[in-house]
C-alpha cells in the first residue's frame, strides 16, 4: 500500500475545516462533560473509523443501501431522546461515574456520532476525495485523523472548560442543543419524504 501524502494532507485539511464547530464537535463536548473522557473518546473514534471505512470502500453505493431519510429519522429520534435525558439530568444531583456509565458512555458516543454523521457532508467529502484521487487509504487515514482531532478538541473543552460551569446549566444547554438537532433532522426527513426522496 503506497501512501499518497498529498491526498492525505488534502483529506485532513478539508475534513478538519468542515467539521470544526459542527454538531459532532458540540456532541463530543457535551458527552465529555456528562461522562468520563476515555469511553467518550473510544466511542467517538470507533464511530468515525467505521464511518470513514464505509465511505472509502462502499462510496456512493452507501446512499442506496441506507436511505438518507431513514438515517435522519433515527438521528432525530436519538437526539430527542438525548435532549430529554439531558434535561432530566439537570434536575438531579451529580453522581460519580460507574462501570455501567463507562459502557453507556461508549455506546451513547458511538451511536450518536455514527447516526449523526452517516451520509453527512464530511462522509460525502471522503467519498468524493477517494473517487477523485483513487488513494483510498490515504484519504481514509487523513480524513480519520482530522475527525479524531476535531472530536478530541471538543472532548477536551467539554471535560475542562465546561466543568467550570454549573452542571445543571450545561445539561439544560445540551438538552436544547440536542432538541434543535433532533427537530432539524426530523424536519429534513419530512421534506425529503414529501419531495419523494428515499
Amino acid at each position: 500500500m503506497e501512501m499518497d501524502y498529498a491526498a492525505l494532507f488534502i483529506a485532513f485539511t478539508l475534513l478538519f475545516l468542515a467539521e470544526m464547530g459542527d454538531k459532532t464537535q458540540l456532541m463530543a463536548m457535551t458527552l465529555a462533560h456528562r461522562y468520563k473522557v476515555l469511553p467518550v473518546m473510544v466511542g467517538t473514534f470507533a464511530a468515525f473509523a467505521l464511518l470513514n471505512l464505509l465511505a472509502v470502500l462502499v462510496g456512493e453505493g452507501l446512499a442506496r443501501i441506507v436511505p438518507r431519510n431513514a438515517v435522519l429519522v433515527v438521528a432525530g429520534l436519538l437526539f430527542l431522546l438525548f435532549a430529554w435525558r439531558s434535561w432530566r439530568d439537570s434536575a438531579e444531583e451529580p453522581t460519580e461515574a460507574t462501570t455501567i456509565d463507562h459502557r453507556r458512555a461508549w455506546l451513547t458516543s458511538f451511536t450518536l456520532i455514527f447516526v449523526a454523521e452517516l451520509g453527512d457532508k464530511t462522509q460525502l467529502a471522503m467519498v468524493a476525495l477517494a473517487a477523485k484521487t483513487g488513494a483510498l487509504w490515504s484519504v481514509y487515514i487523513g480524513g480519520t485523523l482530522a475527525l479524531w482531532t476535531v472530536s478530541l478538541l471538543g472532548i477536551l473543552v467539554g471535560h475542562t472548560l465546561l466543568r467550570k460551569i454549573e452542571p445543571r446549566w450545561v445539561h439544560r444547554a445540551a438538552a436544547l442543543l440536542f432538541l434543535g438537532f433532533g427537530l432539524l433532522a426530523l424536519g429534513q426527513a419530512s421534506v425529503g419524504l414529501l419531495a419523494g426522496r428515499g
